[in-house]
């Protein structure tokens, strides 16, 4: 049974809330984070990027920057641009990207599911990551981010969520500079609140969809105050941590490519007589080629898009992990023919993001950077839960959710 609860959320003035949210502290870095933050004192990058507020040079780990974290938080709440709700409330975060709306329930997920398998995940991580984010929830006391959560969806808490948005003004509703919309609700009702947590009991598991590194620091602090609670008696706020959590059947996964800065030795010729061992390789010439289905990938080579269809056999239909497309290439072109070992620390080959769109690749290889790229058709949904649901990881960078969710509509506090 999946642990969910109502809280007292820390919110922004509705007057404000544009100008707080942020995007999340992994998808930009420092000097990025400095740029998009400047001239704006709201912005919560001065609390989940506090590195910003240094000279340019200081290392973002430096204990002073932690420190910075915590002083910025504090200063948020008295100046009172984060505000505590006065009673336990969920609260619904939605999402528009292209036309297309997406609600999530907001509410605090347990760490004791984190810690038995409930709460179930589909990436390793990695520890220097995971101490990062532990020392930002153990300097500031709390989740100043959420994490991006999915179940697979239950109508009636999708009745409940239609009805609420439907009847019920959102306290916040801005468009944010990347064009996406985000839209928040709060539920103070205490009758709607028990009848979401009630069918949300009956949920067997609940699913890592993005943020596996602040997901594992926010369970493994909540697990260390346990430890070191002589009084601890399970009701603790700290037990629990701030989630989004999206019905699978709202949610999309878009492409994660690859771009390679060599070609192992092998001339643009040699390595396309290589592919036709595992591939039907069909050139189409320099007009963007997207994958069209499972199993087909493009590839930019030498100014020119291809077709890669991988040919039966060279994977297995039956296993999770085998049948996936980032599996295929990366056995059977990453590896065996460009030599590349490991994605996790191997620098020659880097990741892009599908919403960056195809022409990113075509970019990065005509510029010289990289000498070849892969696109690969989207993960699905019922592929992740089937991993997920069977113990098994995904290799690494398989995923992409987009919209990513801003940080700073809501914050969850450890006491």
């Amino acid at each position: 049974m999946a642990i969910l609860k109502a809280f007292r959320g820390f919110r922004p003035p509705q007057s404000i809330a544009s100008k707080i949210a942020a995007r999340p502290y992994d998808v930009l870095n420092s000097e990025e984070a400095k740029v998009e933050a400047e001239g704006n004192p709201y912005s919560l990058l001065h609390i989940t990027k506090p590195e910003i507020d240094f000279p340019e040079g200081i290392d973002e780990h430096d204990e002073k920057v932690y420190q910075k974290a915590k002083e910025n938080f504090e200063k948020f709440v008295k100046e009172g641009w984060l505000v505590q709700d006065e009673k336990d409330c969920l609260y619904i975060y939605a999402q528009t990207m292209d036309g297309r709306t997406q609600y999530g329930l907001v509410g605090c997920a347990g760490v004791e599911d984190y810690m038995n398998n409930i709460i179930k995940k589909h990436e390793l991580t990695r520890k220097d990551k995971e101490e990062d984010r532990m020392k930002h929830v153990r300097v500031n006391n709390a989740n100043i981010e959420p994490v991006f959560f999915t179940y697979r969806s239950v109508k009636e808490i999708d009745d409940i969520i239609e009805n609420w948005v439907n009847i019920n003004k959102p306290v916040y509703d801005f468009v944010a500079e990347d064009g996406f919309g985000h839209h928040f609700w709060v539920i103070d009702c205490d009758d709607t609140i028990s009848q979401i947590l009630k069918h949300f009991e009956a949920l067997p598991s609940t699913y890592v969809a993005d943020g596996h590194h602040r997901t594992a620091a926010a369970a493994l602090v909540g697990n260390e105050k346990k430890k070191n609670n002589p009084n601890h008696t399970g009701n603790e706020e700290y037990n629990y941590f701030l989630a989004v959590h999206f019905p699978d059947n709202q949610l999309q996964i878009i492409d994660y490519n690859r771009v390679v800065k060599d070609l192992n030795g092998l001339s643009p010729e040699d390595l396309i007589h290589k592919l036709k061992k595992t591939f039907y390789v069909q050139e189409v010439g320099a007009e963007i080629y997207k994958p069209t289905e499972l199993h087909n990938f493009s590839m930019y080579l030498n100014g020119k898009w291809y077709s890669l269809t991988a040919k039966p056999g060279s994977y297995d239909d039956n296993d999770p992990i085998g049948v996936l497309d980032v599996t295929i290439l990366s056995k059977y072109v990453l590896d065996e023919l460009l030599g590349i070992k490991d994605l996790r620390t191997d620098k020659r080959v880097d990741f892009v993001g599908g919403i960056r769109g195809l022409e990113e690749l075509k970019k990065r290889v005509d510029s010289g950077e990289m000498a070849v790229a892969f696109a690969l058709y989207p993960v699905s949904m019922k592929q992740l839960l089937d991993i997920a649901d069977t113990n098994n990881i995904m290799p690494p960078k398989t995923t992409w959710f987009e919209p990513k969710l801003r940080s700073g509509l809501i914050i969850h506090t450890l006491d």
